[in-house]
């Protein structure tokens, strides 16, 4: 397994155009305007407890569920991305802010040490009677994250008190223990806060917890939801499970016994991270092996080109191999998001690319899309296609992916590079500047880029005192014909294993690393399994997925275009759009549909001459309402 180790992002100084643009963007109007609407909606008024209990702002489903009983979670991703902005730039109005919420939550916790304000504030009798649906352990694992962004930034740990004291409460009810229950949350989440706070405390029984949850999930007979059910007098009742089936939930079977990818994306992705994460901690092969398996199922079978996850709203998540449909796609921005999350750890058992590429793949694509430029509108939904009447949205009834979008962003500097005791690897690029520790030495490290615009890097190593060690270069996956030089001497980029060019020498003050990473555009042509998109191509240029919109191919909706195989993409900078991005062309055909009277007719249709032009897909609806392509018709 590998020894490297991510670097720290409150140490890593985005000095990029590309990531700087987003990160302040993020600071300046995600997180304020994220309070707002947490205040709005009366998300943090829900913190007082009122008595009696105000009338629901979200009535409850036939089923007896309000998205009010997870309230607790959005308010501590809130935490954690304003704690992440903090690490960026102090700012006392978004600290008092964070201070008076934990002031309601002390108050609001109970004396046994429970906390969750929708339990202790409408339903006192019910507290872990329904772990199944009503996410107990899940708003605990956020807002865990958050206490402990918190402590890490600011070094106050009033927060991180308050939720250590609700998890002695949670460990005295949870376990295999006499008395105790043996259960686990229907959506994932606290089993990878808990691995943070374990790396953060190193205290053994966060890690035992951990384990526990994710040994535990999935062993029957009995089920444990099954036992719940029975428990809450409701059997008959609830003797169907809203969601159809355990699979939903990842509980079908033990983790380690799982070899396909089911269910709930973001829980999916929360889950396997957790288990990754585990794995690597504790040495086990066979949860190792798990998440390879798994891992592979998802790669082969079921990502979207945009490291879209789910393509059905039903269960927001997957259904069968291959099943990838556009224009009704789901594609939560929380699963692209999870995903990341997902990669980092896989990479970090394993130093290849592969899980880099991912990496990438989603954050620039899957995950950015899912907020807009102005940083205060949101997809929930990413579809590959659309005929114009998907917007996005400021606020939503579940707004889970307003606030991990924004917490990727504020701490985005954390997936640039990771650290060895004898060694350092970048699997970023993009303009960044830090300082670490390698074999006893600090090393000021400084990547120079207009990346993912272009593959032109200079990469600046500076050592206190001349010092041996690897330095480890990510070539990208998508990437043929690269180059890499120190000191204007070439290194031969063959000889990198698993994505990974390593050169170790001796660094010295002002050595040089430079790289050529050529990023022409290409067509990408989907498995044939995919036969939504039989006879279509995507574009891609270097790490970003191309997608038409209606705004650059005015005319009509731009399902008219179609794409002549031997057509030649050419790149074009545009320095008026977006504050700079690059653009692909190309001479193709569209329909004639101004001769159409008829719905239906004997003739077929005629095409002219057209000029196709595309965005990256991250930056589509930014610009009004209009169609929009990602898979083009591919004609001879």
């Amino acid at each position: 397994m590998s020894r490297y180790a991510p670097v720290n992002f409150p140490d890593v100084k985005l000095e990029g155009q590309f990531w700087h643009e987003r990160l302040e963007t993020v600071l300046t109007r995600t997180i304020p305007s994220q309070h707002k609407k947490l205040s709005e909606y009366t998300i943090l008024d829900s913190l007082k407890l009122k008595q009696p209990p105000p009338p629901l702002r979200f009535p409850r489903h036939a089923n007896g569920f309000t998205v009010q009983v997870f309230w607790d979670s959005d308010i501590g991703k809130w935490i954690e991305a304003a704690s992440y902005a903090l690490a960026h730039r102090r700012d006392e109005d978004i600290e008092a802010k964070i201070e008076a919420i934990v002031d309601d939550f002390e108050t609001a916790q109970a004396p046994d040490g429970y906390l969750n304000c929708w339990y202790l504030g409408h339903e006192p009798d019910k507290r872990w009677t329904n772990l199944r649906d009503n996410h107990e352990m899940y708003n605990a694992g956020h807002l865990l994250e958050g206490a402990i962004a918190y402590f890490q930034v600011t070094g106050r740990r009033r927060w991180l008190d308050i939720m250590e004291r609700y998890l002695e409460h949670i460990y005295s009810v949870f376990g295999t223990g006499p008395g105790q229950k043996r259960g686990y949350d229907g959506h994932e989440e606290l089993e990878l806060a808990l691995m943070k706070l374990y790396y953060l405390t190193r205290d053994k029984k966060h890690l035992d917890f951990a384990t526990y949850l994710i040994n535990e999930r999935g062993q029957q007979p009995p089920h444990f939801f099954d036992v719940e059910r029975e428990a809450r007098g409701d059997a008959e009742k609830q003797q169907r499970y809203v969601q159809g089936n355990y699979e939903y939930s990842q509980s079908h079977k033990p983790v380690r016994e799982q070899d396909k990818v089911v269910g709930h994306a973001v829980r999916a992705m929360y889950l396997y991270t957790a288990m990754a994460d585990l794995a690597a901690e504790i040495g086990d092969a066979d949860l190792k092996r798990a998440c390879e398996v798994l891992w592979d199922d998802v790669m082969e079978t079921k990502m979207y080109v945009t490291a879209g996850l789910g393509p059905s709203a039903q269960n927001e998540g997957f259904t069968h191999d291959f099943d990838l449909p556009n224009q009704t796609a789901y594609a939560e921005t929380c699963a692209s998001v999870a995903l990341i999350f997902w990669a980092q750890r896989m990479l970090h058992l394993d130093l290849d690319g592969k899980y880099a590429d991912i990496l990438e793949l989603a954050m620039f694509n899957g995950a950015l899309s899912g907020l807009s430029r102005d940083g205060e509108q949101y997809f929930y939904a990413n579809p590959l296609e659309s005929d114009g009447t998907p917007t996005r949205w400021d606020w939503h009834t579940c707004p889970c992916c307003t606030m991990n979008v924004s917490r990727l962003v504020a701490s985005v500097g954390g997936y640039f590079l990771s650290t060895a005791q004898d060694g350092v690897a970048f699997h970023l690029y993009g303009g960044i500047d830090t300082e670490v520790e390698i074999a006893g030495t600090m090393v000021a490290l400084r990547e120079i880029s207009t990346y993912p615009w272009s593959g032109d890097i200079r990469i600046e190593v500076d050592p206190k005192v001349p010092t041996t060690f690897d330095l480890k270069l990510r070539i990208p996956g998508w990437c043929e014909g690269a180059k890499v030089s120190v000191n204007g001497n070439a290194v031969d980029v063959s000889a990198a294993v698993d994505g990974y060019l390593t050169i170790n020498r001796d660094w010295f003050e002002g050595d040089v690393v430079t790289m050529e990473l050529p990023m022409p555009p290409v067509r990408l042509y989907a498995h044939p399994g995919v036969i939504m998109d039989a006879g279509r191509i995507a574009l891609k240029r270097g790490p970003l997925v191309y997608c038409v919109e209606e705004a650059d191919n005015p005319g009509g909706r731009v399902q008219r275009l179609k794409l002549p195989r031997d057509a030649q993409l050419k790149t074009e900078k545009r320095a008026d759009l977006f504050d700079g991005v690059v653009t692909l062309k190309a001479d193709a055909l569209a329909i004639k549909e101004g001769d159409w009277q008829a719905l239906y007719r004997t003739d077929p249709p005629q095409d002219e001459k057209a000029t196709l032009t595309a965005l990256p897909y991250y930056l589509w609806a930014n610009r009004g309402q209009g169609s929009m392509v990602v898979w083009v018709p591919e004609v001879q």
